[in-house]
């Protein structure tokens, strides 16, 4: 049976290593999903066809982030964290928002054009988890 200072210590070691492995995380975590062609009409006052970003890194988002809309032309820095069969790539990219989730219930808080996921993914038409930050 374990003493008070024991628990104690093991308590402090398991803290430590949770904040050492979440201290690579700064921002908010959620999931992440594509959505293939056609991108428009969208729920964004404004954005036609000339409008997306160029790069084609945009998203829809779910409702924990669309905020009665308020969430159109926000941009997220946004990088993959984990996924079933390791589809992360290094790096991040920078999202638009233009438009709102199309399902109901959305299948992710981002959903990411084809073009956006394809950068941070290596497997396609898969849930992964991110991070983003404003």
């Amino acid at each position: 049976m374990m003493g008070r200072k024991g628990w104690v210590l093991e308590t402090m070691l398991i803290g430590l290593a949770c904040a050492v492995h979440l201290s690579g995380v700064l921002g908010d975590v959620g999931t992440a999903t594509s959505y293939s062609p056609p991108y428009l009409p969208t729920k964004c006052p404004g954005y036609t066809e000339d409008q997306l970003p160029g790069n084609g890194h945009f998203v829809a988002a779910g409702s924990g982030i669309w905020d009665n809309g308020a969430a159109c032309g926000r941009r997220y820095r946004l990088r993959c964290l984990s996924g079933l069969r390791r589809p992360c790539k290094d790096g991040s990219i920078v999202v638009e928002v233009v438009d709102f989730c199309r399902h109901s219930p959305c299948p992710s808080t981002l959903v990411l054009s084809t073009t956006a996921f394809d950068a941070v993914s290596k497997i396609p038409n898969t849930k992964i988890n991110v991070e983003y930050v404003q």
